[in-house]
């Protein structure tokens, strides 16, 4: 009876200052800016616009780095994601600055430098989403270590001996990067605490039907989490998580234990310890900037990903049919930002109209338009009043009025109490599973209706049957529920 749902649930972003704010203080943001102000005319860059050798040390000293490996590694991190976020400019140059022959070029600020601080959160963001994209790239090459092993004679790096495919590799991080979003924003998920790294490994690498991984999956998990580890640790810089990373003590133990066994643990099996046994194996969250980072990098390849006040400026049909789906908090949130841009009494008509249809989803429009109607003050009342004798807003616009103390309200016909009686259930039974009480409701309508099912098999809505057949199935009475199948096969004769 339901439609296909999100793909995602919808999140509550932070507002864009302060994923600006959170940006602007990203380290390794931090660091290409500072070098995008630092660069000029006389900084000394290759053919690929990357600075020379002799350039890297006065690059990290200026970012307060040690001139050693390491500071420079930093640096030239740095200036990528300056080149690749548009900080920094080359131009070509037939100059040989380097001495070895390769052509450089001459280095400007970028024009979307002064974005940095003179454009609104929003561009602030764009320009971290192009690190982000930087630094993702960058943490899906393999180790230098394993790039200089993998040089054949003529010094090039051949991918077959080091089994790397840089699609595929950056493919992979984004499905795991995937996943701990769905981990983050899910209902009953991890929401803002950390997810242990086995965790996130094994949701990308255990099929879904295999219910207890084999020796050899545990292995890839296991192989995952190491690789993860490094790659966690460089988009920390960009802002995108909070890791803590795998305890190194805990690799000698993996090797002699064997990761079958260790990684089953981790990864939630019996016996798996305390939480600080756990956080031994790495822990992993989104921050908020993450969030939307990654939100971002979904909605790019084409996966839905709603987030709350995206509907804000949409027609009522498409809030209602888009909210039928939502979980109980967000939708509650997305109607209340809805309204909150409109004229209540506009708003209402609005509702009412979009509420109406036989189609399969109009249950769950309907149930979801008394949630809106709920937020609704006393100047609704008019256009409540207007549709009294509409066969499919009668009762709904009733139990408003009812609720609040309205005077003249005819008391509705029987025919209407069993249209809305049958259109709530379908409701509830539309909005996917079997909600817990739905039986008890079930029970309590019999109960208080003698002859129930004989008058329920004969009401016009085109859900009559289907849930008659729901009452056959979860109606805690045997007779009652007997009663419900023959009131359904009645029903379904009605209709064919």
């Amino acid at each position: 009876m339901s439609a296909e749902r999100p793909s995602l649930p919808p999140v509550r972003l932070h507002p864009d200052a302060e994923l600006a704010r959170a940006a602007l203080s990203a380290p390794l943001f931090a660091r290409a800016v500072r070098l995008a102000r630092w660069s000029g005319p006389e900084t000394r860059v290759g053919a690929g616009g990357e600075l020379l050798d002799d350039q890297l040390p006065e690059a990290a000293e200026h970012l307060g780095l040690d001139e050693g490996p390491e500071g420079r590694a930093y640096a030239s991190e740095a200036w990528r994601v300056a080149l690749e976020t548009g900080l920094v400019e080359v131009t070509e140059g037939a100059e040989d600055t380097g001495g070895d022959g390769d052509a450089g070029g001459t280095v400007t600020r970028g024009e979307d430098l002064a974005l940095v601080t003179g454009g609104t959160p929003a561009d602030v963001l764009d320009l971290w989403l192009a690190a982000l994209d930087a630094a993702v790239a960058d943490a899906a090459v393999p180790e230098l270590d394993d790039l200089v092993d993998a040089l054949d004679a003529g010094g090039e790096i051949d991918f077959g001996r080091l089994g790397w495919d840089p699609q595929a590799e950056e493919d992979f991080l984004d499905g795991v990067l995937g996943n701990l979003y769905l981990l983050t924003v899910a209902e009953g998920g991890a929401g803002e605490g950390p997810v242990p790294l086995p965790v996130l490994a094994a949701s990308a690498i255990v099929p879904e039907e295999m219910d207890e991984p084999t020796d050899e999956v545990l292995e890839e998990v296991s192989e995952a989490m190491m690789r993860l580890d490094g790659q966690f640790r460089q988009l920390e810089a960009v802002g995108l998580v909070e890791y803590r990373p795998v305890d190194e003590e805990l690799m000698a133990e993996i090797e002699e234990d064997g990761p079958a066994d260790r990684v089953a643990d981790a990864a939630g099996a019996e016996g798996a310890g305390d939480d600080g046994d756990v956080s031994r194996y790495g822990l992993v969250r989104l921050t908020p900037l993450g969030v939307f980072g990654v939100r971002a990098r979904l909605l790019e390849a084409g996966v839905a990903a709603p987030a709350v006040g995206d509907l804000a400026e949409e027609g009522a049909d498409v809030l209602l049919d888009a909210v039928a789906h939502y979980p109980e908090e967000p939708a509650q949130s997305e109607i209340e930002a809805w309204l909150a841009r409109r004229e209540v009494s506009g708003a209402v008509a609005e509702l009412l109209a979009a509420a109406r249809g036989g189609d399969p989803e109009g249950p769950l429009r309907r149930l979801h338009c008394q949630q809106a109607l709920a937020l609704a003050g006393p100047e609704a009342e008019p256009e409540l009043r207007a549709v009294l004798d509409d066969p499919e807003l009668g009762g709904l616009a009733r139990v408003w009025l009812a609720e609040r103390g309205a005077a003249g309200v005819p008391a509705p016909g029987q025919e209407m109490v069993f249209w809305l009686t049958v259109d709530t259930i379908a409701a509830q039974l539309g909005g996917g599973g079997e909600p817990e009480g739905l039986a008890e409701l079930m029970a309590g309508l019999t109960e208080g209706h003698p002859g129930f099912f004989e008058t329920a098999w004969r009401v016009e809505h085109p859900a009559t049957a289907e849930v008659l057949e729901a009452m056959g199935r979860l109606h805690p009475d045997r007779k009652a529920a007997k009663e419900a199948r023959k009131a359904a096969f009645k029903a379904r004769s009605r209709q064919s």
